[in-house]
């Protein structure tokens, strides 16, 4: 073989050397900058949590129900926790209830904690008596604590009752809700962060899609605003009708006008003015309220027996609440909300309570 020969096959081979080191190595980078891009996509799509809040820590608890405070601490760490500030004389705090006991029996065992944060409106909701009443007679299991002086309730910087937080198992706040409804959405976000909390902890626990099937409470377009007998809650908003007006703090003797304004309560006898409430100081009263609504409740303290008047006559079984008795009447047993009329669509009608218990004491009036 002659040398141009040698040459011309050695040169053939070089080529296909160098071929196949190039093509190794921009295999080599294909597959680094393959790796570079799936890590690159991994890192993007964990949630920046820069923008979320760490959920404060539990300020000022005057009490706990369903738990102790070392047996609280050590339920939050690592947990999805519902942070539920209500207080129990609030319509709209007990009507979310079913909801939220409901989500505690579903998701407690996947990694759901709830804490109810019983932020009191009135004085009488700090008795740790009261509320273990309320607790029992709504079922609840989950962990309560006494918000009573709202220290918690200022560290969310809260405003409103009932409003729900929930924080991941991070602790960093993500969702927030004021108010009723919206609970598909809430129970939605839940199982996306106890999803989160189990992939993160490498546990293989598939959260459950179906979601809570409750009938939730259809409020009526047009109906009476919130109604406060309380000079303190009142003001800026006076809605009691009687031109004797407020005094603070003393006695007053009132009769109902014959002229009756929708939306205004009115009263008959003497009455106490207090902060927060009336009590009756004379042996009978009355108080009067044309209003419009399908629902009305009161919230009250001081036990008596309440006849109620419905456009005048006795009310019937038919339009009665949930907390009238035989004859049209309600007993008041312990500080709280009763049910006085309940209609299927919102109506307009005239509301009388008969009183004749000195000492009777009345803060609001609600309505749906």
């Amino acid at each position: 073989m002659n040398s141009d020969k040698k040459n011309a096959i050695v040169f053939g081979i070089s080529i296909v050397i160098a071929i196949a080191v190039i093509s190794s190595a921009l295999s080599f980078f294909d597959t680094q900058n393959t790796d570079v891009i799936e890590k690159s996509e991994i890192i993007t799509s964990k949630i920046d949590k820069s923008q979320f809040k760490k959920a404060p820590e539990l300020k000022g608890i005057a009490g706990y129900i369903n738990t102790t405070p070392d047996e609280l601490k050590e339920k939050i760490k690592g947990k999805v926790v519902l942070y539920d500030i209500w207080t129990y004389s609030c319509i709209n705090c007990i009507r979310t209830l079913p909801f939220i006991t409901a989500w505690d029996e579903k998701y407690s065992d996947q990694g759901l904690l709830i804490i109810g944060v019983h932020s009191p409106e009135f004085e009488f909701e700090k008795d740790i008596d009261n509320v273990k009443m309320a607790v029992t007679k709504y079922g609840i299991n989950y962990p309560i604590v006494l918000d009573n002086d709202k220290e918690t309730w200022d560290a969310f910087e809260n405003r409103y009752w009932p409003r729900k937080y929930i924080a991941d198992h991070e602790g960093f706040i993500r969702y927030d809700h004021i108010g009723e409804g919206r609970y598909q959405e809430t129970e939605k976000i839940i199982q996306k962060l106890l999803q989160e909390r189990s992939d993160s902890m490498g546990m293989d626990m598939p959260v459950a899609g179906e979601l809570v099937q409750i009938n939730e409470f259809e409020h009526s377009w047009i109906r009476s605003p919130e109604l406060y007998f309380g000079f303190n809650f009142a003001s800026g908003r006076n809605q009691l009708g009687n031109s004797e007006g407020f005094s603070p703090n003393h006695n007053v003797t009132y009769s109902v006008p014959e002229s009756l304004n929708r939306h205004y309560f009115y009263l008959d006898g003497t009455w106490t003015n207090l902060e927060g409430s009336m009590r009756l100081v004379s042996d009978s009263g009355r108080i009067v309220l044309p209003y419009s609504g399908k629902e009305v409740n009161i919230v009250t303290a001081g036990e008596a027996d309440l006849q109620i008047l419905f456009d005048g006559n006795i009310i019937q079984t038919d339009n009665a609440g949930d907390d009238v008795g035989t004859k049209g009447r309600v007993h008041t047993h312990h500080p709280g909300l009763y049910n006085i009329i309940k209609t299927n669509e919102s109506e307009q009608h005239t509301l009388e309570i008969l009183v004749n218990n000195p000492g009777f004491e009345i803060f609001t009036f609600t309505f749906g």
